[in-house]
């Protein structure tokens, strides 16, 4: 790819950034419209989980696959058609008569989503070819999902009480068409220079995989056990499938070899972690502003506030700290903060005083805005150069299982509590057992990050990559005779 200049760079950067944003604004406000959208639609709390899950699901089980077609095909081509896909799914998303058509057109702007965000990165770190500039680029693309944080609430709520939930769809479009339109006339095409092999049947396995299991968590309510248990035995058959087959590929959809470094399976289990604390709070938190406290999508939004202007301060905050002393820091005030927040909801009620419902979204807000750098710090740390797209990929995967996981689990409970009393009188002791979970999920995330960055972790990534490395050798060695 020819070298840009200045003015150029930043124009893709931008480019870049605005699809971020329409991706990350779309979850955002779609969690501040999800009462409005059960009233209109009479859609059951399995409903609300599916209109979020759907849409994780998919880019889940896509973004791996995105990223290395756009490394064959071209970025350029892939990133263009994801905005054509993303920018028709939000249209039909809009006019959806019904909740079953409202979840196919989600997955429809799925399968664009997970053409945009991968691609993008890869756009970026191959236009910014000096570290430093490259470095700012990504603080500056990171900073965007503080903004749609900090915005999604009061935005969201401004168009489903003003206009109606279905405009929550309409933001999508003239971003999407003026990104495509600045993509066709300034995003230079590239492509690796040599690109990973299709892995047709690991990707069957994975979608496989985390579609039973989500299926089963979130009917699990409202099926029976043979049921249940029929697709969780999917689910285990395509795990073990998968650990089966993907080690015996030279280039297989997820490299089994990067879990033997210890900061790059706990970067991953921290993801998901993370993002299923997240998924699961913005669930719990927007059913319970409104349908239970009684408020409308506006000033449910402004409630929500203090834990979005929480991640929007510490997001860069936890980006420096990570570039100056290593992830260690940024994930231990992540757990600890996470760990506070769903203890004051579980075991002390936060909800029932303003004040400890102020704390407790404040002390979210403080613990993931924290947690986002290390992930991909830590995931790719000690990984050989050549491996660090893939690494970060698969931490990227890893934050949307635990998004899906997270209403997929908490949901499901929330269901099986509300079903026994006045949903008002019910709804906090339902959720609960919700909050514990979510309490679970910032342990994880404290114990990992002290487990995870430490000397004797570190040796084992060193390990890995230098593995990695003989294998790439050999591998080459062989093409080459």
């Amino acid at each position: 790819m020819p070298e840009l200049s200045h003015r150029r760079r930043l124009l893709v950067l931008a480019i870049c950034c605005m699809s971020l944003l329409i991706v990350s604004l779309d979850n955002t406000v779609l969690n501040v419209a999800l009462p409005s959208l059960q009233r209109e639609l009479h859609a059951s709390v399995a409903g609300l989980q599916w209109t979020i899950d759907a849409y994780t699901l998919v880019l889940a089980s896509l973004l791996m696959l995105a990223g290395s077609t756009a490394d064959r095909v071209g970025r350029r081509k892939v990133f263009q058609t994801g905005l054509v896909l993303f920018t028709i799914g939000s249209a039909l998303c809009s006019l959806a008569p019904n909740l079953t058509l409202l979840v196919v057109f989600r997955m429809v702007q799925a399968v664009g989503g997970s053409m945009l965000n991968p691609v993008a990165m890869s756009i970026i770190t191959n236009t910014f070819t000096d570290p430093r500039e490259r470095a700012r680029a990504i603080g500056a693309w990171g900073g965007v999902v503080g903004i749609s944080m900090a915005a999604g609430p009061i935005v969201g709520g401004l168009l489903v009480e003003s206009v109606g939930w279905r405009s929550i769809f309409w933001l999508n479009l003239p971003v999407g068409v003026a990104a495509l339109l600045l993509t066709l006339l300034y995003v230079p095409e590239s492509r690796a220079p040599r690109a990973r092999r299709p892995d047709p049947v690991g990707q069957l396995l994975v979608i496989a995989l985390l579609g039973s299991l989500t299926y089963a968590i979130i009917e699990a309510p409202n099926s029976s056990a043979t049921h249940t248990l029929a697709f969780g035995a999917v689910a285990l058959a395509a795990l073990l499938a998968l650990l089966r087959y993907e080690p015996r590929r030279t280039e297989p959809l997820i490299d089994l070899r990067f879990f033997r470094s210890v900061p790059f399976s706990g970067a991953t289990v921290v993801a998901i972690s993370a993002f299923a604390a997240l998924s699961g709070f913005l669930f719990l938190s927007t059913l319970y502003l409104q349908n239970v406290r009684g408020l409308d999508a506006l000033h449910a939004g402004l409630w929500m506030l203090p834990m979005a202007a929480m991640c929007f301060v510490c997001a860069p905050l936890s980006g420096r700290v990570v570039g100056s002393r290593g992830p260690r820091l940024s994930l231990l005030t992540a757990g600890i903060a996470i760990t506070a927040s769903g203890l004051l909801f579980a075991a002390f009620d936060a909800e029932r005083s303003d004040v400890t419902l102020v704390i407790g979204y404040v002390l979210f807000g403080l613990g993931f805005g924290f947690v986002n750098a290390p992930i991909t710090n830590t995931a790719v740390s000690g990984m050989p150069r050549a491996q660090a797209g893939v690494a970060a990929a698969v931490a990227s995967t890893s934050r949307q299982i635990g998004g899906t996981l997270g209403v997929a689990v908490i949901g499901a409970v929330l269901a099986a509590g509300i079903r026994s009393g006045p949903y008002r009188q019910i709804f906090v002791p339902a959720a609960r057992p919700g909050w514990w979970i979510l309490t679970a999920c910032g342990l994880a995330v404290l114990l990992l990050g002290a487990l995870t960055t430490g000397r004797w972790a570190r040796g084992t990534a060193e390990r890995t990559a230098e593995r990695l490395q003989e294998a790439e050798v050999r591998d080459a060695a062989g093409v080459g005779a």
